[in-house]
């Protein structure tokens, strides 16, 4: 079940409708998304923060948080600039960024929601800007790209591990998954 991020984020792209004239209104944007960067990252962890349980995990190591706003700064920037074109490169970060996610405790009952803090704070400041309604729909594809590594991870390590513990095959893991989603 291991995942395939360039192929992922393919498929994201087109589920999504991320296109073309996406990533030129994003690149032609990249400076004010990096003057904002830091903003959206006070944002994404002053409401972390306010939640206990990930209060503890962002400050569990001495300057970890630190590290997490800068890395945070760095991946709003990037979803500006592509890195390389959105293509493997970018993938590739992205699908480290989810397993990170997932080493440290971030789940996406959490992401998620920081994540629409996030995009509303930009959509205020695309309109304090005077910034078009397409960025702020473009911003937004991307993000919701971002979302969907970091809750693959989840799922990805979360089989893998019941298969290396279990023995099973993927095929009756997922009648299994299929069964026990019915019975629900």
């Amino acid at each position: 079940m291991a995942l395939n991020a360039h192929e992922f984020m393919s498929t994201m792209e087109k589920r999504i409708a991320f296109t073309g004239e996406d990533k030129t209104l994003l690149k032609e944007n990249a400076d004010w998304g990096k003057e904002i960067a830091s903003e959206m990252a006070d944002h994404f962890y002053d409401y972390l923060g306010r939640d206990a349980e990930m209060s503890a995990i962002i400050n569990a190591k001495e300057g970890r948080i630190h590290r997490l706003r800068e890395t945070f700064v760095q991946w709003f920037y990037e979803m500006f600039t592509g890195m390389d074109e959105w293509g493997n490169a970018y993938a590739d970060r992205r699908w480290r960024i989810g397993l990170v996610h997932v080493q440290i405790g971030i789940g996406p009952q959490h992401v998620v929601p920081a994540m629409a803090i996030v995009v509303n704070a930009v959509g205020q400041k695309l309109k304090a800007s005077g910034k078009d309604e397409a960025l702020r729909d473009a911003l937004g594809r991307i993000c919701m790209i971002d979302l969907a590594f970091i809750e693959q991870a989840y799922v990805e390590v979360s089989s893998a591990a019941v298969l290396k513990e279990t023995g099973w095959t993927e095929g009756l893991f997922r009648r299994l998954i299929a069964t026990g989603a019915n019975s629900m």
